[in-house]
């Protein structure tokens, strides 16, 4: 039994291979074809731009506004010392774009670096780690509204409302590995009446946002795991 589970598992590892071999080049396939659908107007690289912008300004003000706040307000850490001693986990996250690969140096850091207890680390960071996404909410919420708006799909108070709550709920399901956000993103656009095939107008350059939320995470699971030992 062993052996053959150690088998299927070899199989769904080579399987995964292939797909990141292909997946450039469906990707590219993807946007040619949107392209194409938008009779070669070009601009919708403009306005994957100003996408990621937005996205990249979201991000940002997480980690600089909301978190740091909370820092501010309810602990006695300096919100400097904070951001130095966070600095190197918000690094390694970026570059591995998993919350799961980076949690053995969260834990070390915030316990080595920000004095918290082992007790509160090992419980607060791993259930973090899997439930809080904050970055990936944020994405998920401007992801959307973008595909809705460039395939002219008209939203509503009520589908907006929708997206809101499920981008919040749905991320607590999220997969802590690179690119995990996409089923879910999938099932939101779905359910609000957004063609699914809307997704490959990100997908070409969403890897570097991928790994600026993926620093958010980490930073939100850091930034409570301190506010509640320091309570």
């Amino acid at each position: 039994m062993i052996r053959v589970f150690d088998g299927l598992y070899e199989i769904i590892l080579k399987m995964v291979d292939y797909i990141i071999l292909f997946a450039p080049w469906g990707v590219l396939a993807l946007m040619a074809g949107l392209v194409i659908d938008f009779s070669g107007d070009a601009s919708i690289f403009s306005a994957l731009a100003v996408y990621a912008l937005t996205v990249i300004g979201g991000l940002l003000l997480l980690i600089f506004g909301l978190y740091t706040c909370m820092i501010h307000l309810f602990t006695k850490i300096k919100v400097k010392d904070f951001i130095k001693a966070i600095y190197p986990v918000q690094l390694f996250a970026f570059s591995t774009s998993s919350s799961a690969a980076t949690l053995p140096l969260t834990m070390e850091t915030i316990e080595t670096k920000l004095g918290i207890s082992k007790e509160v680390s090992s419980f607060v960071l791993p259930v973090g780690t899997t439930i809080n996404m904050d970055g990936t909410s944020c994405y998920q919420s401007i992801a959307i509204l973008f595909i809705a708006q460039v395939l002219g799909v008209d939203l509503g108070l009520q589908q907006i409302l929708i997206i809101i709550f499920m981008t919040v709920l749905s991320s607590i399901g999220t997969p802590a590995i690179p690119g995990g956000s996409y089923v879910i993103l999938t099932m939101v656009l779905t359910s609000v009446g957004i063609p699914a095939e809307g997704l490959a107008l990100i997908l070409g350059i969403d890897r570097p946002l991928d790994m600026l939320r993926t620093a958010v995470n980490v930073t939100g699971d850091a930034a409570v795991a301190t506010i509640i030992d320091k309570k």
